[in-house]
């Protein structure tokens, strides 16, 4: 995942806020080790943490991941929604005439898991939303219902 530079976006605002990993490991109620792993693309931040930071720092999602470089209109949620995630989710494939194995195949998984986050049973992971958004130029904050605006 080096190559998506996730780490180093979360990375880069954390220290253009002057905060120590430690304060954000705190903010986020995990551990600095694995506040580090994420940081340093050994492990890619889940959605609800990415969610979490956005807030802390009061830009959007597509902002902190560095799919925008302005920071739009968004609504700060306590609480993703998987099922608001797999709603939209399913309204951008079917508005782009994607398969679920066409975007199974895209991400390296199975339709099944695609079906999965549609209907809302898993949360979606970070990596395919990322990949998702960036292949298709969709707004993160949107997929996870943060803006009404679709488009990056």
């Amino acid at each position: 995942m080096k190559n998506n530079m996730i780490g180093e976006q979360i990375k880069n605002m954390r220290e253009y806020q002057d905060y120590k990993q430690t304060d954000i490991a705190d903010i986020l109620k995990v551990k600095q080790p694995t506040y580090w792993a994420w940081e340093n693309d050994v492990r890619i931040i889940p959605l609800k943490h990415l969610n979490t930071l956005a807030n802390f720092y009061n830009v959007s999602m597509n902002y902190l991941l560095g799919l925008s470089e302005k920071n739009n209109n968004y609504i700060n949620l306590d609480k993703l929604d998987k099922k608001v995630i797999g709603k939209n989710l399913l309204q951008f494939r079917k508005d782009n005439n994607i398969t679920q194995v066409k975007l199974a195949e895209l991400l390296h998984t199975t339709h099944s898991v695609i079906s999965a986050y549609e209907s809302g049973k898993t949360m979606l992971l970070t990596a395919f939303a990322y990949q998702i958004c960036k292949k298709y130029k969709i707004s993160l904050d949107w997929l996870c219902g943060r803006t009404k605006n679709e488009k990056l």
